[in-house]
């Protein structure tokens, strides 16, 4: 089943595969976050790090975060295609980053210091601020 407003809206979680940017088919998930408040809507994509690891992508390296620079890299372009078609205020990308913060939180700033990356639209243009910490 493809992965569309429809789908979510009937199933509420969707599984199934990515290609990632190593070429390896790996299993992945999305799901529909309805707010309902100011919070917003959400739209969780993920690929599991069992997956990855599969897949041998490395995420972590001692550090605080889980992250890969080609994931994190990956995610944003997709995101930045997405916005295209299907604007959206706020992307977030990292390792369980669904409500870590909101657009009205961040006023239109990306943030000088970064855990997680974020993709933010500014004056009518989506940047990605990649995660710096």
């Amino acid at each position: 089943m493809p992965c569309t407003v429809g789908s979510l809206t009937e199933f509420g979680h969707l599984h199934g595969q990515v290609r990632l940017p190593t070429g390896q088919l790996v299993v992945c998930g999305c799901v529909a976050i309805r707010g309902g408040d100011e919070s917003g809507d959400w739209l969780d994509f993920y690929v599991p790090v069992g997956a990855l690891d599969h897949a041998g992508i490395a995420y972590w390296d001692g550090q605080p975060f889980f992250r890969s620079n080609v994931m994190d890299n990956w995610l944003a372009a997709i995101g930045t295609e997405t916005f295209k078609s299907a604007s959206f205020s706020l992307g977030v990308i990292g390792f369980e980053v669904s409500g870590c913060t909101d657009a009205s939180t961040l006023a239109g700033q990306l943030p000088q210091t970064r855990d997680v990356g974020y993709l933010l639209p500014q004056g009518g243009a989506l940047h990605y601020g990649a995660a710096n910490t």
